[in-house]
């Protein structure tokens, strides 16, 4: 026989586990946008730097290399911080869904398993 108090009880921690999801989503929203403007940030200073050194080039052939380096730099940087990125949507995706885990866990006969 189902009892008000196990009912009740499971709808708070229910929304326990909730209010602990919604914490681990933005904090790790937050982690994931500062990564962002911080590509953004070394990007723009990257192009920056870039577009200085190409102006004060004298030949064809040093303006090639200054502009292969860049480039070169510019695909690392982005494969590096790509690669930072995706790995905080992945433990966002693991984080927020661990609570909901042991909920389910719990609530979950045995035998089910």
């Amino acid at each position: 026989m189902i009892k008000v108090e196990d009912i009740q009880q499971y709808g708070k921690e229910h929304l326990e586990t909730c209010v602990a999801s919604a914490a681990t989503v933005q904090n790790g929203l937050q982690a994931i946008a500062s990564a962002y403007g911080d590509y953004t940030k070394k990007s723009y200073e990257d192009t920056k730097s870039f577009v200085e050194k190409l102006s004060s080039v004298k030949s064809l052939d040093k303006a090639l290399e200054v502009q292969t380096e860049f480039a070169k730099s510019a695909y690392e940087s982005f494969v590096a911080d790509a690669q930072k990125i995706a790995g905080l949507y992945g433990d966002l995706a693991k984080q927020t869904f661990k609570p909901v885990e042991t909920l389910v866990a719990k609530f979950t006969p045995a035998s089910a398993a």
